[in-house]
């Protein structure tokens, strides 16, 4: 059971126009900014009151004029210890935080890597300002980049704008505003200008910590652009700088996209590794930048999204990291 002693008391009268007279759908309309699972578990929980008296399902019906009462308790802490890691702060306001993601940072806390990781730093840098999710205050990852690909990430710091998030999100950008970009430098050349991939994705039969293309997979489509070319040694062309857009957002999806297609990702040791022989046909110095790179070559430089409150557009940019500019600058002067 929730504890009594609430960090706020919430009092909802109901106006009868909500839409519907089941109390979760009630106080749903009337306070966003606690998502629908949270209601649903403060309800069986005893929280919610009606006539002094706890109202434990969810269907109840209620009537106009009815005094609602909510004890939201304080948010438990999080699992995750917070950790003092620099972060490359692009945005951050009191509903949502973007950040620059660096390569070798773990997103989440997992097998392996329990410590030093994107959740531990934002618990520490958000602090207080992390109302709780789900009645724990913690930071509502909605989406992840690779440990090793780099850029921009948003991190929602409560309940309203995990909701928001993960509706645009799963939307892709169908019938909203939001983006997703990717710089991707991709062996060999695609023969022609731009294209999309429409694969399925699951996990991979065989080695469980990789996926591939399946038939009866989750649906998955990426949108990609040739931005510039690259030739080896010989003159001919070699790799490729493409711009990507996700219409959804599968696990190593333009990874494994790109592998399908036979045009995988630089440095890509998972996805990509028949292709190491190539290596060979760059010049010395695109050998040597690709070799220091020592991780796929995969940016995500673009993020468009609705602000979770106001609703205001907002348009983030992040250019290429040092080692991509390296090995970009290395590819062109082989030209």
């Amino acid at each position: 059971m929730e504890s009594s002693g609430s960090a706020q008391r919430l009092e909802v009268v109901v106006a009868g126009d909500e839409g519907s007279a089941r109390l979760d759908r009630v106080l749903a309309a009337r306070r966003p900014e606690l998502s629908r699972s949270r209601l649903k578990a403060l309800i069986l929980a005893g929280a919610v009151h009606l006539k002094a008296s706890a109202v434990r399902d969810p269907a109840y019906h209620v009537s106009p004029g009815d005094t609602i009462i909510i004890d939201v308790p304080e948010a438990a802490p999080a699992e995750p210890r917070g950790e003092e890691i620099a972060l490359d702060i692009v945005f951050e306001d009191d509903d949502i935080i973007v950040i620059n993601k660096p390569k070798g940072l773990v997103v989440h806390p997992a097998a392996g890597h329990e410590t030093g990781t994107l959740v531990n730093a934002l618990i520490a840098h958000c602090g207080a300002s992390l109302s709780g999710i789900g009645g724990v205050r913690r930071p509502g990852i909605v989406h992840r980049l690779d440990k090793d690909t780099t850029g921009l990430m948003v991190v929602a710091k409560n309940d309203l704008a995990h909701a928001s998030l993960s509706a645009q999100f799963a939307d892709h950008g169908r019938t909203g505003a939001m983006r997703r970009g990717y710089m991707a430098f991709a062996w060999g050349v695609p023969n022609r200008h731009r294209g999309t991939i429409d694969a399925p994705i699951d996990r991979h039969p065989h080695a469980r910590e990789k996926m591939a293309v399946r038939q009866g997979g989750r649906e998955a489509v990426t949108h990609w652009e040739i931005l510039e070319s690259f030739a080896g040694r010989d003159g001919k062309p070699v790799a490729v700088l493409l711009a990507c857009e996700l219409e959804t957002g599968r696990t190593h999806q333009i990874r494994v996209h790109l592998a399908h297609i036979g045009h995988p990702l630089m440095g890509d040791a998972v996805y990509g590794p028949h292709f190491k022989t190539k290596a060979n046909q760059l010049a010395p110095q695109s050998q040597a930048a690709l070799a220091a790179l020592g991780r796929q070559a995969l940016h995500a430089y673009l993020l468009l999204l609705e602000h979770p409150r106001t609703g205001e557009l907002l348009h983030w940019e992040a250019p290429l990291p040092e080692d991509l500019l390296l090995l970009e600058r290395a590819l062109k002067a082989a030209l």
